[in-house]
């Protein structure tokens, strides 16, 4: 039996590391789709897009770590099942039972990087997103525009546009500027444009070889004027103060401030590896697969299960944010509820004798009645 569990060990990590690559696959895919939905948007510059995949995919890496551990184990298990495989384990002796062990010794490392994640890195990269994000909130007006893309100022007064980005002079090509103030609309179309900034550090876009249009929106009274050379200046953007996210609050944070939102949030952070943990060991009754019958009925109950559990968790943030439930009663009612869940699976299963025993018995009696007889 040491080899057989030797083996499933071996399965295990591989079927684990097969699913984890498909999941963040995945992750980073929608990851990636919604950033670049911003960056299409304006609202997120192209160069930033590499390393906000980085910070969103650590912040989500206990998700995919979790069903790993709970995949992993599902589908190594539900495969002996329909190889037959389980046979040879009950006809030994053994229960179901014995496969806590095993599964226990590959589920706890991982359950203890999730840990890791959910406590430390994940705020971590949370507020390093965060931070990033406000950086580029607060750039100039300059540094947001893009070639191709109607860029709008932070004060939304002005909307740039740049057809053709800086080449070796330093100089973009055909700007366009709309700005709009007290009513008044003023439009400068220019063939080449660039940066200037003076002695006392302010910044001025520089337009050459251009026209102004300036009037009032809905009249025909508009004034046109050519110019060599036109400067506007920026204003430098205010440094906004970065937005409170419980996300990227450090865990040390939320044990010193003990209010309720902080420790509904630090009830998800304790409730994600205990959740692994449980999940990795709900997995072993769930994996009974009839090989006569339908081979993804038990994936699909996994899946609603999980979705489940990790509602039921979110539930219990919330009311303990809300203070309608205390801390300690909120975090253990989901994985008390769970336990139960696990307990009437397991004697469900000891108590279901499998058909091939029920097969072998029948055999074994009618064989002896016949030497009887």
């Amino acid at each position: 039996m040491l080899i057989f569990r030797r083996a499933f060990q071996r399965e295990f990590t591989h079927v684990a590391a097969a699913v984890f690559v498909a999941l963040f696959a995945v992750l980073i895919t929608v990851v990636l789709i919604r950033l670049l939905g911003q960056a299409a948007g304006g609202r997120v510059p192209v160069d930033a897009v590499l390393a906000l995949i980085g910070f969103g995919s650590l912040s989500d890496l206990p998700i995919v770590l979790t069903l790993t551990v709970f995949l992993g184990v599902l589908m190594s298990m539900s495969r002996s099942y329909r190889d037959s495989e389980m046979v040879v384990w009950f006809s030994s002796g053994l229960s179901l039972k014995a496969w806590i062990g095993a599964v226990l010794r590959f589920a706890l490392p991982l359950v203890l990087v999730i840990g890791g994640v959910t406590l430390f890195l994940g705020p971590w990269a949370s507020l390093k997103s965060v931070e990033y994000r406000g950086k580029l909130e607060n750039r100039d007006d300059t540094q947001r525009v893009a070639p191709g893309v109607f860029r709008e100022s932070s004060g939304a007064q002005r909307v740039f546009f740049v057809e053709v980005e800086a080449g070796a002079d330093g100089k973009v090509r055909n700007v366009f500027v709309s700005e709009q103030k007290d009513g008044k609309l003023s439009v400068v179309a220019a063939s080449a444009g660039s940066i200037r900034v003076d002695e006392e550090g302010n910044r001025y876009v520089v337009l050459e070889q251009g026209r102004r249009y300036d009037g009032t929106p809905g009249t025909p009274e508009y004034r046109v004027m050519q110019f060599d050379s036109y400067q506007l200046r920026v204003e430098s953007s205010q440094q906004s103060s970065l937005p409170s996210k419980m996300r990227a609050k450090p865990t040390a944070d939320l044990l010193r401030e003990r209010d309720a939102k902080n420790l509904g949030e630090l009830s998800k952070r304790i409730s994600t590896p205990l959740a692994a943990l449980i999940l990795a060991l709900l997995a072993i009754p769930l994996s009974f697969v009839n090989p006569r019958a339908g081979r993804g009925n038990n994936l699909l109950l996994a899946l609603l299960i999980y979705l489940l559990y990790n509602n039921a968790i979110l539930v219990c943030q919330n009311w303990i944010a809300q203070e309608k439930l205390p801390f300690a009663f909120g975090v253990a009612l989901p994985h008390l509820v769970a336990l139960a869940v696990l307990v009437l699976f397991f004697y469900h299963r000891l108590m279901v004798t499998p058909f091939w025993r029920r097969r072998a018995s029948a055999q074994t009696a009618r064989q002896q009645q016949g030497e009887a007889q």
